[in-house]
């Protein structure tokens, strides 16, 4: 019998490994939300069929054979085992369902980006590099509309049908964070929240903003988008200290 009938979750075993170690990372950095949140990982040409966190297992605890198969085009998908909540089945289904661009997604309640979204202005303004990043790159939702069911979640989708925005800031929800692989998207995840964080702190103290220039904005943008591999040598780098720890995440 082939290794794979024994253990069917053998499939995409490299993907499994990254998208487990970037759950692994993200609850050590309390970027999570109790059982709650959801990234997902497309492993189809056209994007609908993508792989996600079993529902409600802590972020800590998940491995790459835990990871499930969802069809977006499947609803029956929601009867099977360890299936997604329906608010995850919403918000990843209609963004893989409508963004094929989107190939893995990243959904969060991190503190900052979330303190960011309840604010009556949610936009990131190029206050320092990391903010700059996100120059003209990050979306805005102002009509949060309750849970992300199905309805609410093709509405969210719709707004990061634009490639280049890569970052949706959910009012009074959190923050949705695409890419074109785990590495990608978790780099970027962890940028943005460090970005919110300068920005909140900053607001904090009272004192009026240094803002950067647009033009300065885009061009700091930019070269941070070509700089090379960066992103792979971050997750390599998270993974080689959870493989030193004797961590399970890649089983």
């Amino acid at each position: 019998m082939h290794a794979s009938e024994l253990r069917p979750n053998l499939d995409h075993w490299q993907e499994r490994v990254d998208l487990a170690a970037a759950f692994r990372w993200t609850a050590r950095l309390n970027m999570h939300e109790a059982v709650s949140n959801h990234f997902s990982l497309a492993v189809s040409d056209d994007g609908k069929r993508f792989l996600m966190n079993p529902n409600q297992v802590h972020f800590s605890r998940i491995k790459a054979s835990d990871l499930i198969m969802v069809d977006a085009d499947d609803p029956d998908t929601l009867s099977g085992p360890n299936a997604p909540d329906p608010t995850a089945w919403g918000l990843h289904g209609g963004l893989h369902r409508h963004c094929p661009h989107a190939r893995c997604a990243m959904h969060v309640h991190s503190i900052h980006a979330t303190v960011l979204a309840c604010l009556k202005d949610p936009r990131l303004p190029p206050i320092d590099q990391n903010c700059a990043t996100f120059f003209n790159r990050h979306a805005i939702d102002r009509d949060y509309g309750g849970l992300a069911f199905e309805d609410e979640g093709a509405r969210c989708a719709e707004l990061l049908c634009d490639p280049k925005q890569k970052v949706l800031v959910m009012g009074n929800h959190g923050v949705m964070v695409i890419g074109d692989t785990v590495a990608d998207t978790f780099n970027r995840l962890f940028y943005f929240e460090r970005a919110a964080e300068t920005y909140i702190r900053a607001l904090q103290t009272g004192q009026p903003l240094s803002v950067l220039s647009d033009e300065i904005a885009e061009k700091t943008a930019r070269e941070i988008e070509e700089y090379p591999e960066q992103d792979l040598r971050h997750l390599a780098e998270l993974k080689a200290i959870l493989d030193d720890e004797g961590s399970n995440y890649a089983h």
